[in-house]
Order: C-alpha cells, then sequence, then structure tokens
C-alpha cells in the first residue's frame, strides 16, 4: 500500500470517527451515527473528485464505506467511555486536516499538475467533511472557531506540494505536510494562535464627504 493510499484511509477512518462522535453529542441512533461517519469522512473526497472531474473514489471502491460504517460502529458502542468527547473531536479532526489536506494536494496536482490547484484541492479535501458535520449535527463550525483551521489546511498542503517539486521520495513528502498540518492546527488548538481579524471601522459622517 502506498504512502498516499494510507493516507487516504486514514483520513476517510478518523474523520468518519469525528461524525460518529458528533452523533454521540446528538444522543442519534446507530443509522445517525453511520450517516454522519459517512457524509464526514467522505464528503471532502467526494467534492474534490467531481470538481477535478475525476470517477468519485468510494464509487470506485466500496471499501472506503465499509470504513466508515466500522468506525460509527465502534464508536456507537464506546463513545460512553470517553469523558470529553468534543475535546477528541477536534483532535481527531486535527489530525484527518494533517492527512487530508496532502492526499488531496497530491490529487490535484496528479490531475491537472498546477501547484495553486493542489493546494487548494487539499484545503477542499480536508475542511468539506468537517464543515458538513458540523452543519448536520448543529455543532459549532469548525470555521467559525477562533483558531486557526483552513490555514492549517493550506501550510500542510503547501508545505506537501514544494517538497514534491524538489523531487525527495513521495513517503518524505508526505509525511512532512501531513506534520505541517496537523502541527499548524495542534498549535492553534493548544495555544490559540489566530490570524489578524478584520476590526469594523465607524463610517465617515456626510459632512466629511466632499
Amino acid at each position: 500500500m502506498s504512502p498516499l493510499e494510507i493516507l487516504d484511509y486514514a483520513g476517510v477512518a478518523v474523520f468518519a470517527a469525528t461524525g460518529a462522535l458528533a452523533a454521540s453529542r446528538k444522543q442519534l441512533d446507530i443509522i445517525g451515527f453511520l450517516f454522519l461517519a459517512a457524509v464526514t469522512g467522505l464528503g471532502g473526497g467526494t467534492v474534490r473528485d467531481v470538481v477535478l472531474g475525476r470517477s468519485v473514489f468510494w464509487v470506485m471502491n466500496p471499501t472506503y464505506i465499509l470504513v466508515c460504517v466500522g468506525v460509527g460502529i465502534l464508536v456507537y458502542f464506546t463513545a460512553h467511555v470517553i469523558e470529553s468527547r468534543y475535546r477528541l473531536l477536534i483532535w481527531l479532526d486535527a489530525i484527518g486536516l494533517g492527512a487530508y489536506c496532502v492526499l488531496g494536494a497530491a490529487k490535484g496536482l496528479a490531475a491537472t499538475g498546477s501547484p495553486t490547484v493542489a493546494i487548494i484541492m487539499g484545503m477542499l479535501t480536508a475542511s468539506f467533511g468537517g464543515i458538513l458535520r458540523d452543519v448536520l449535527a448543529s455543532e459549532p463550525s469548525v470555521l467559525l472557531r477562533p483558531e486557526i483551521y483552513l490555514t492549517a489546511a493550506l501550510a500542510g498542503a503547501a508545505v506537501f506540494t514544494a517538497m514534491h517539486a524538489f523531487g525527495p521520495p513521495l513517503f518524505v513528502s508526505a509525511g512532512v505536510g501531513t506534520v505541517a498540518g496537523f502541527g499548524v492546527r495542534g498549535g492553534a488548538l493548544l495555544y490559540g494562535w489566530t490570524l489578524p481579524r478584520y476590526k469594523p471601522r465607524p463610517g465617515r459622517h456626510p459632512d466629511d464627504v466632499l
């Protein structure tokens, strides 16, 4: 199994776990667990493949669906032993982000050869499943949290794309990109890293407008 295939399955499994944890917080039934696990685990990659005009990955290989089902069932029977499910959800999301931003960038690069498209695909793949999860589960959106999120996906995808251009082994580029994405997101969670926010300014008085 190649490094990218490992990242693919790992990303799907980890994001599926965050979807199932969100279902546990809402006290849904087993079908709700499986649905949120599948939507979260497969959502980002589905949108990526549609945008790139590729065959959707889980349609071509239904094993990904079985991974989501297995993770959903596992979380259904074990979520009650976790003391802080939201904290675990956020950290698993960070791990999934690190893996999926690299995978998305690699697939974008393979499909188009464009570093710009690769980085955008990395960000899209890493974030869309979590966005769907939060919307469907009525959880606070990861995009609206104060800490850096999309920037972490951007960092991981950019590092992978830059390293790939210099030609090191794929597992090296993928590993460094994954660590970069997770490291930025993890640092944001631990230390509250943020980007400067927009600060509105009062409009000018009509008498001051020439």
